[in-house]
């Protein structure tokens, strides 16, 4: 008897010792699931599995109790009796997507911050992501409360890992921490490790010794620390035993001639744009982080939206949003493309920063995905996640590559890579059912039609019509 059989068999065996994880499903929850069974079976699938392979046509993928038990040729595996069985024909199935920078709060350019406790978790789960990290929070209570709500079945959402508030040093902006000690430091990290965050984000104007002290008070309560880095380069946020760096090239000042310490430089463009990003610079921040097992999380989706004329209206988007805010984009859109002949460079600062996460995965780093939904309004919750994958490729990774960077590299960074991440035997059944061959079509991401978290089927299109014109309200 083979191992995926034997496997499935223990599982029947002992149903209810794995239900009792479960927790029951509120009406709310329920009324956007689709698919609900003991055992299912989705047949006739291509599979893209997040462990960097290639796609893997006419599999078979079998969910028993909520975890994955059998994945092979569909000539090759047996479907049990009785199961549920989803003819996958024309479909892609891969992992659900890990956000790792994924806020549950919206930001646009006229000023709008608004928490998004309804429509977020759930755009974020019609769109695939299964999991996120907040990664910075400007209301920390709000998200605890959330991340309960979800795991006990009350409302629809992806798993949660939640970060505390921002840590920063003398700016300006109200939500954020100011940290002006070390010893204010530890004692900030130690009230919110209470509370129940597992991360903690740094931000731009942090110094290095806080940054220290920050990690240190982190590691001793068996929290990570990551970073949006500005005053302090990402060598130096290395040696102050930083876990991971968000945003890739865009956030790392270190290569701006004659940068201070503990001080924000401007970003200077030119020096930029003429990166050798396999050169001793770059090479030299990439040794580091690899060296000491830095993760880099890749936001290309919110940069994106400040180049003119990008990404494309997505007419998801608008219909998304309220009117307000729909309003608010456009007009920042248009100002933007009203600016295409004089702004060429960000669309050069945008292919670099590509370029230097190509260039970090190529020498040996750990790179994850996240959409970041601030900036002007236009990356969204979930969509932009979405978008995420079609500019890895773009950016040269191949599509096996781009989800494992989205899937199997985030459980990493998050410590849960035993249990999700890839489409594997004995991992938890979070999967994503797309129409469309994806590793052929990057637009095809958008086409989710079921998520399975758990091994329980959501209706992507029930969960995106439950919160049409409600981005920027709640």
């Amino acid at each position: 008897m083979n191992v995926q059989r034997l496997l499935a068999l223990i599982t029947l065996a002992t149903p209810m010792a794995l239900h009792a994880q479960r927790p029951a499903l509120s009406d709310t929850t329920r009324a956007y699931v689709s698919v609900d069974a003991p055992v299912i079976a989705i047949t006739n699938v291509t599979v893209i599995d997040g462990t960097g392979a290639g796609p893997k046509a006419d599999q078979t993928v079998i969910i028993t109790n909520g975890r994955i038990t059998a994945v092979g040729g569909a000539g090759n595996t047996t479907v049990p009796s009785g199961a549920r069985v989803i003819d996958g024909a024309g479909h892609t199935l891969i992992p659900g997507l890990v956000g790792m920078h994924d806020h549950t709060f919206y930001t646009t350019a006229a000023g709008r911050r608004a928490q998004l406790n309804t429509s977020a978790p759930r755009l974020y789960l019609a769109s695939g992501v299964t999991t996120v990290r907040t990664t910075g929070s400007i209301s920390p209570y709000s998200e605890i409360s959330l991340k309960d709500q979800v795991e006990k079945g009350k409302v629809p959402g992806p798993r949660m890992h939640i970060s505390g508030p921002y840590l920063t040093g003398p700016d300006d902006v109200v939500e954020r921490m100011h940290i002006t000690t070390p010893e204010q430091a530890r004692r900030v990290v130690n009230y919110w490790a209470d509370e129940g965050a597992t991360w903690f984000k740094v931000y731009t104007e942090i110094s290095r010794e806080n940054l220290r002290a920050i990690t240190d008070a982190a590691h001793k309560r068996g929290v990570k620390v990551t970073g949006h880095l500005c005053s302090v380069g990402y060598k130096e946020a290395v040696e102050a035993n930083i876990d991971a760096l968000e945003h890739g090239l865009m956030a790392n000042l270190e290569y701006v001639p004659g940068k201070q310490p503990d001080r924000c430089p401007g970003l200077d463009r030119n020096t930029y744009l003429k990166l050798d990003v396999n050169g001793a610079d770059a090479q030299s921040t990439f040794k580091a982080m690899i060296a000491k097992g830095v993760a880099m999380t890749s936001t290309l989706a919110v940069y994106e939206i400040s180049v003119p004329g990008r990404p494309p209206l997505d007419p998801r988007v608008i219909e998304a949003m309220s009117p307000d805010v729909q309003k608010e984009y456009m007009a920042t859109r248009e100002r933007l493309a009203g600016q295409a002949t004089t702004n060429t460079a960000s669309l050069g600062m945008l292919k670099k920063a590509m370029e230097y996460e190509v260039a970090f995965v190529k020498a040996g780093g750990l790179l994850a995905a996240g959409v970041d939904p601030t900036g002007n309004g236009g990356a969204l919750p979930g969509y932009g996640d979405q978008r995420n994958y079609e500019l890895l490729v773009e950016a040269g990774f191949q599509p096996g590559q781009a989800v494992q960077v989205m899937s199997a590299n985030g459980a990493k960074v998050l410590g849960v890579d035993k249990d999700l991440g890839t489409v594997s035997v004995g991992k938890v059944a979070d999967l994503v059912l797309v129409r469309g061959e994806l590793a052929r079509d990057p637009l095809a991401i958008r086409n989710v039609v079921t998520v399975f978290k758990g091994g329980v089927g959501y209706d992507s299109q029930k969960l995106i019509g439950s919160v049409k014109g409600l981005v920027g309200i709640r």
